[in-house]
């Protein structure tokens, strides 16, 4: 590095299964980062889809992969995160990306501090790999993190592609909840600051977020409970926070989710939003669905 320090070594971790479309975009843009300490570890759950092939013809230069059984995305996260060796960690999954020398300017313009985890800007993809936008983050306590309905849901968010943090934070916190399948990226966040990490927003391009029809994250009502019920159980570990702090954020919480699920049939389409009766709302779905599939 510049200045004659030594480049902290890099351990990235993806996760796959099925993921044949996209995966060789996510392999390449992490090989091809050109940081000069960078570990490279590929978790298959057992693809079928030619998947693996594509993993196979890159394993020159991937320090370790496997396929099989994994127990699913969270614990083959867990799994590479304690094969690594690395300083700091980031995961970019199957269907995602690191952005072009995101390791590399990072490093040369933000640099590395103990117990921090940095978010740096991450890039929103359409289906085809074009950006649609940019996204940049402005949680940096557990309050802000908490706040879902003003800070989280109002574009203040963490998105996953984007986070670069300490690999031994992450295992001494017990890495990720593997019965959380949809905001576990978030709890895994709150359980960062809860341990005292440092959350420093860059300026860095570093993650490519994908959107596509198959992500988990497309259910909007499942993903809302979740994120909901893990800032509630964050907020039961929150010492930091004043007694009148905790019973506003919980008592918000809490609205949002009774809340939610009627603003979320509502979004669903032109019959809910217009305030039909929901029993008519599905009748007519299904039988336009069945006509077309005629």
């Amino acid at each position: 590095m510049p200045g004659g320090r030594v480049w902290p070594r890099i351990t990235v971790v993806t996760p796959s299964f099925n993921q044949s479309s996209f995966i060789e975009e996510t392999i390449r843009s992490v090989l091809l980062q050109g940081y000069p300490d960078l570990q490279y570890v590929v978790m298959d759950g057992g693809s079928t889809d030619g998947s693996v092939e594509i993993i196979r013809k890159y394993s020159r230069w991937i320090d370790y992969w496997t396929s099989g059984p994994d127990g699913g995305q969270s614990a083959a996260i867990n799994r590479g995160l304690e094969i690594g060796t690395g300083d700091f960690a980031a995961w970019i999954n199957s269907d995602d990306m690191l952005f072009p020398n995101a390791l590399f300017h990072h490093a040369t313009r933000i640099g590395f501090n103990e117990g921090t985890v940095y978010i740096g800007q991450c890039a929103y993809l359409d289906v085809h790999g074009r950006i649609t936008r940019m996204h940049r983050s402005r949680i940096r306590t557990l309050e802000e993190l908490l706040r879902v309905p003003e800070v989280w849901r109002q574009g203040g968010n963490i998105v996953q592609p984007e986070v670069l943090f300490p690999r031994q934070l992450a295992l001494r916190v017990g890495g990720l909840d593997v019965n959380n399948h949809y905001s576990m990226d978030y709890d895994l966040w709150g359980r960062f600051l809860i341990a005292g990490a440092c959350f420093q927003c860059t300026d860095v391009p570093f993650g490519m977020l994908r959107s596509h029809r198959d992500q988990k994250t497309t259910d909007g009502l499942r993903t809302t409970e979740s994120l909901v019920r893990t800032a509630l159980k964050l907020l039961e570990q929150a010492d930091g926070l004043s007694g009148s702090t905790r019973e506003t954020i919980e008592m918000e919480l809490r609205a949002y989710l009774a809340e939610y699920p009627e603003k979320h049939w509502k979004k669903s389409g032109r019959l809910a939003r217009i305030g039909l009766p929901r029993s008519l709302v599905i009748r007519i779905r299904s039988a336009l669905k069945i006509l077309r599939l005629r």
